[in-house]
């Protein structure tokens, strides 16, 4: 005979979609003053800074840790630029290199940025609704809103993944995603710094 045992809140979760949050767990807001490194462009940062307007937020769900277990967090991320570059996260790679994780397109239009760690390969890839992205292990990977609505997605990675935000930081990406004739277009960093460095001479 089966019995029937009602799940715990652990089992199941309720979220938002269009706000991006779950029950009983605080989301994590990100200001441009928590990210101002990330960008480029530093003169259009300070003059932004003043207003300090909300990034992104992520929910993280990490209730299970045991072998086999997984981890995942529901992120929003705003509509908006600094300067000509879009709002995007902080970006990380995995404490434990080997692990991947998926990305899930909930709504709105953005991009990823995927960076091999070993051999410094960067691409970029569309992250929209309806869609998921793989990133591959020993892979950096950021998340860019080039739309004008929140872009709501979905991470899913192993519980021994961990966040490794440092390595990110230290060196940032080789690639940026900057709007130009109201497209998002996908550059070198440093073409666009040469960019910047002849708009202010």
């Amino acid at each position: 005979m089966t019995h029937l045992v009602e799940p715990t809140w652990r089992d199941v979760l309720q979220f938002a979609p269009t706000t991006a949050t779950i029950e009983r767990h605080a989301p994590t807001a990100r200001r441009l003053q928590d990210v101002h490194s990330i960008f480029a462009d530093q003169l259009a940062c300070q003059r932004l800074l003043a207003a300090n307007p909300l990034i992104y937020r992520v929910t993280q769900v990490e209730d299970h840790n045991g072998e086999g277990d997984i981890h995942y967090g529901l992120g929003i991320l705003m509509p908006g630029k600094v300067g000509r570059e879009y709002f995007m996260t902080k970006g990380h790679i995995h404490a434990w290199r080997p692990a991947a994780e998926v990305y899930i397109g909930l709504r709105g239009r953005g991009m990823m940025l995927l960076e091999d760690e070993r051999t410094g390969e960067c691409r970029a890839a569309p992250l929209v609704a309806n869609s998921t992205v793989y990133v591959p292990g020993y892979t950096a990977h950021r998340t860019i809103n080039v739309g004008d609505e929140p872009l709501v997605y979905w991470g899913v990675l192993s519980s021994a993944a961990g966040h490794d935000y440092g390595a990110v930081a230290e060196r940032n990406f080789r690639l940026v995603v900057v709007e130009k004739d109201g497209q998002p277009v996908v550059m070198a960093r440093t073409d666009f710094l040469a960019e910047l460095q002849g708009a202010h001479a």
